[in-house]
């Protein structure tokens, strides 16, 4: 839900000054797309990281070169999945945001989104 007419604090070394919220939508300025899903990112980057660290004994103990390949396949979807999540939050969430508001922030979101999936298309 909004909040409207809040001001924003900002710091510069010792000198602070209030400034009025831009959109008068306090809450949604201050989130991140996967604020909402952000423990199952979590959960799931942590599921990554101990795939990682399995492919690093694998090799220590010198096992078999397609079984370690397998799991690198499996470790590398599971990122993908994550990024893939992230991406959809974004454009759920920022560039809808963007869009919303209008302007040459818009236009700059949709771009930044797009090099995105190019990126992602690429890896």
């Amino acid at each position: 839900m909004p909040v409207r007419g809040l001001q924003s604090t900002i710091q510069v070394g010792n000198t602070s000054a209030n400034l009025p919220a831009a959109s008068g939508d306090v809450y949604r300025r201050s989130m991140h797309g996967y604020t909402q899903d952000k423990d199952a990112y979590l959960k799931r980057l942590r599921r990554v990281e101990g795939q990682v660290r399995g492919l690093q004994r694998m090799v220590e103990e010198d096992t078999y070169c397609i079984d370690v390949l397998t799991q690198i396949s499996a470790a590398t979807r599971a990122l993908q999945a994550v990024a893939v999540g992230l991406l959809e939050d974004h454009l759920g969430h920022c560039v809808t945001q963007a869009i919303e508001q209008g302007g040459p922030e818009a236009q700059a979101k949709v771009k930044e989104a797009a090099e995105a999936v190019s990126r992602l298309v690429r890896s």
